[in-house]
C-alpha cells in the first residue's frame, strides 16, 4: 500500500478516529455510537446522521466495507486501507503528544505533566 494512498486520508476527525477504531471489530451503527462516547471519556458523542453520514463518506473512500447484516442492522468493519490509515494517524498523535510532553515552556507554566491542561 502507497504512502501516498494513506496519506490522502489524513489528517482523520476526531469522531472519524473514533468510528475507524471502533470498526476495528465489526459493529453497527448503534453500537459505535455507544462506544464512542464511552472510550472518548464522553468527549465525543456521534449524531445518528453524522455517524451514517460518515458510514457513507468512509465506504466510499473504501476506509470501512459493510461486512454483514443483523436484522434490519447494517454491520460495517474497517478495511485493510482503513487500518493502515489509522495507523498512522496514531503515529502522528505520537509525535503531537511526544513533542508536547517533552516542552519545558509549556511546563514551566505551573502544570506537572500529571495533571490536566
Amino acid at each position: 500500500m502507497a504512502q501516498r494512498e494513506i496519506d490522502q486520508h489524513l489528517p482523520l476527525t476526531e469522531a472519524t478516529f473514533y468510528i475507524l477504531l471502533i470498526l476495528v471489530s465489526a459493529n453497527h451503527g448503534y453500537a459505535v455510537m455507544q462506544k464512542a462516547e464511552e472510550i472518548s471519556q464522553s468527549t465525543v458523542r456521534l449524531a445518528p446522521g453524522t455517524l451514517y453520514g460518515a458510514f457513507s463518506s468512509l465506504e466510499k473512500s473504501q476506509l470501512i466495507t459493510l461486512a454483514g447484516t443483523d436484522g434490519r442492522r447494517k454491520i460495517y468493519q474497517i478495511t485493510e486501507l482503513g487500518k493502515a490509515v489509522l495507523r498512522e494517524q496514531i503515529h502522528r498523535y505520537q509525535i503531537m503528544l511526544e513533542s508536547a510532553v517533552s516542552n519545558p515552556d509549556l511546563w514551566s507554566a505551573g502544570v506537572s505533566r500529571g495533571e490536566e491542561l
